[in-house]
């Protein structure tokens, strides 16, 4: 039985530690999603660029969509190579 719960324990871990280094974003040109490894762990887990491919300015965008987009340029932008 401590086996047993020994093993769910470190199950449940080392999904918690998952969530905070392993990240996903949506390609702005062709829509896929790649997996990453972030720089820095945060919560969040998926990401992706509301401006994506048009010109759309931060001002011209709510604030929502703004920290998006700041997200999305620190863990993906900078900090990725996007092929």
């Amino acid at each position: 039985m401590k086996r047993k719960t020994g093993i769910i324990i470190l199950i449940i871990g080392i999904l918690i530690v998952s969530k905070f280094w392993i990240g996903i974003f949506t390609h702005d040109e062709f829509g896929g999603k790649v997996v990453f490894i972030k720089h820095r762990p945060i919560w969040k887990t998926f990401f992706y660029s509301p401006r994506g491919m048009s010109d759309l300015k931060s001002s011209e965008m709510s604030t929502e969509k703004q920290n998006e987009q700041i997200l999305f340029d620190e863990f993906v932008l900078e900090n990725q190579t996007i092929e």
